[in-house]
């Protein structure tokens, strides 16, 4: 049903969101570029079979918006690091079950 192609661009966010360490500009940016990458491709998921992928969308994806909406509403810098590596943890937790679901599909 085409989820290699979903599966691989998953992989290559993973890659991505793993040297991420310290919350800056630059890593806030991509963060928030593999949030919405990652959005997107769950939508495309659940849309295509949302009996294994529906689940992953309404519980994996709202817990990383909420961690994603925690970070933006801290004020303090060294409470920032800390929601900013929290947040970057729930979202490679969700990419990894996302792959790991698509996996057990083929």
């Amino acid at each position: 049903m085409g989820y290699a192609k979903e599966r691989g661009k998953l992989e290559k966010l993973s890659a991505k969101i793993t040297g991420l360490t310290i919350y800056d500009d630059r890593s806030l940016a991509i963060i928030t570029d593999i949030y919405e990458q990652y959005s997107h491709t769950i939508r495309i998921l659940k849309n295509k079979d949302p009996e294994n992928f529906n689940e992953l969308y309404i519980n994996d994806l709202q817990q990383v918006k909420e961690f994603k909406k925690t970070l933006k509403l801290s004020e303090e810098d060294e409470d920032r690091q800390g929601k900013f590596l929290k947040y970057k943890e729930v979202l490679m937790a969700a990419m990894v079950k996302t792959i790991l679901v698509t996996n057990t599909i083929l």
